[in-house]
């Protein structure tokens, strides 16, 4: 990244390189300004071309920053701010004195059934927060779990988290996650969901009682990935109400898997000495309470490093899919306009998310009845005081009043009976969004 005593943005000045992973280069800093320890992370950009590049690392560091700084609670790593430093974009976060669970793990071996209960109720309780703000975190796991000295446990790194109901910036056949950890579900190819952090978190659990994941140790990705995806855990040998809890977070089913909030409260039960109580495994609906948008409040999606299985197919893609995930309805959302187009292909428009003088939507583009998409455009005219600006997964062009947004490289092409989806963040002259009647058209 840079050399230690660098200054960033005028007031982080960096004292010494603390980590590194595949989202970027993280270092301890001090603020200047407020005189407090943060830490700095500077987002890792693809390989080939930085110029190019470079504005789209900005876009997901920002999108990054936005959805995590959504969140506030005890058990997650604040997110302050995010600078550019040398036109590369780095967040700004609160620095925690520790060691993540991983390291932990790779020096213990394992820990005992009380300690993983503790850490267990901790992050549970922040994931049941950020669930319930609509935001999936979808990699939960070991590394991305900072223990403290006192054995206070905070959950790190929504940097290919999701908020519900917005289009992500991941190519078309990836899979966004750490495999060991991997619900099946998203190993066959589904969107990560609130169900599917519940699996991630057990599986991290499970890690910490046997001393591996449940679905065992092997340093073939591709291998591991089909395992995963058949969703064929070994049963644990640890005994007892914790490793049960475990078992119910990791039923194959995402229905019939507890809520977030349900493991939070099954895991506070055993650490003050109750038995927790969970749902029998059945079939169930999982819905997020909706929330009232927060002044000033832009969500924007998050889209982190990916891992691609190249080559090798096990039912894991996820080709031209933009859909919002079933078991999580997005805060705030209402379908404003649905404008089917004689061009070949439709276009539905939805509001998800609302704040004063501001607005968030999604557009879901398709087939005209079915058929295959080879290219793709949709455009509709801005009132005056109007506008649109962060853009995602779609390229986005402007004349006049009317603004155009086309198909990405990764999603120009929509395969047949399926639909993708972009997002952007707006303002609005009045009190309520833009009702736009779309026009979509095909080359």
């Amino acid at each position: 990244m840079t050399d230690e005593g660098v200054l960033i943005a005028g007031r982080y000045r960096l004292q010494a390189r603390i980590g590194q992973g595949g989202m970027g280069i993280v270092w301890r800093a001090t603020d200047e300004q407020l005189g407090r320890a943060v830490a700095i992370k500077q987002m890792s950009l693809h390989p080939g071309s930085e110029e190019a590049l470079t504005e789209q690392a900005v876009q997901r560091a920002t999108r990054e920053a936005r959805v995590a700084a959504r969140l506030r609670h005890p058990h997650a790593v604040t997110v302050y701010d995010v600078v550019r430093h040398d036109g590369k974009p780095c967040l700004v976060m609160e620095f925690l004195s520790s060691r993540s669970l991983a390291a932990v793990l790779a020096e213990q071996g394992r820990l005992p059934a009380s300690s993983v209960a503790l850490i267990a109720k901790q992050i549970a309780g922040a994931l049941a927060a950020a669930h319930e703000e609509g935001i999936v975190h979808r990699d939960v796991k070991p590394g991305n779990i900072l223990i403290t000295a006192e054995d206070t446990a905070k959950i790190v790194d929504f940097g290919v988290s999701r908020a519900t109901g917005e289009a992500t910036v991941t190519d078309a056949g990836t899979i966004v996650g750490t495999p060991a950890f991997l619900a099946p579900e998203v190993a066959r190819g589904s969107h990560a969901t609130v169900a599917s952090d519940v699996f991630s978190l057990g599986a991290t659990m499970y890690a910490a009682l046997e001393g591996h994941s449940p679905f065992g140790e092997t340093d073939a990705t591709i291998a591991l990935l089909a395992r995963v995806a058949r969703g064929r855990i070994t049963p644990p040998e640890t005994t007892g109400p914790v490793a049960d809890v475990v078992s119910a977070m990791l039923r194959n089913d995402p229905a019939e898997r507890p809520s977030m909030r349900q493991v939070h409260e099954a895991f506070v039960a055993l650490v003050e000495g109750r038995t927790p109580v969970l749902p029998p495994p059945g079939p169930r609906t999982l819905v997020l309470p909706a929330r009232r948008p927060r002044k000033g409040a832009a969500v924007a999606a998050s889209a982190g490093v990916c891992l691609v299985a190249v080559g090798v197919v096990i039912g894991m893609s996820l080709a031209g899919s933009g859909a919002v995930p079933e078991a999580a309805s997005p805060p705030n959302s209402a379908t404003v306009t649905t404008t089917v187009s004689d061009h070949g292909c439709t276009a539905s428009y939805r509001v998800t998310n609302t704040w004063p003088g501001g607005y968030q939507a999604e557009v879901t583009v398709g087939g005209e009845r079915g058929r295959r998409l080879v290219g793709w455009s949709v455009t509709w005219r801005l009132p005056e005081g109007y506008t649109i600006d962060d853009v995602w997964n779609g390229v986005l062009a402007r004349s006049g009043q009317h603004v155009t947004v086309s198909g990405a490289d990764w999603n120009a092409v929509v395969p047949s009976g399926e639909s993708t989806a972009f997002g952007f963040v707006g303002a609005a002259a009045g009190e309520q969004p833009l009702e736009p009647r779309l026009t979509c058209r095909t080359p």
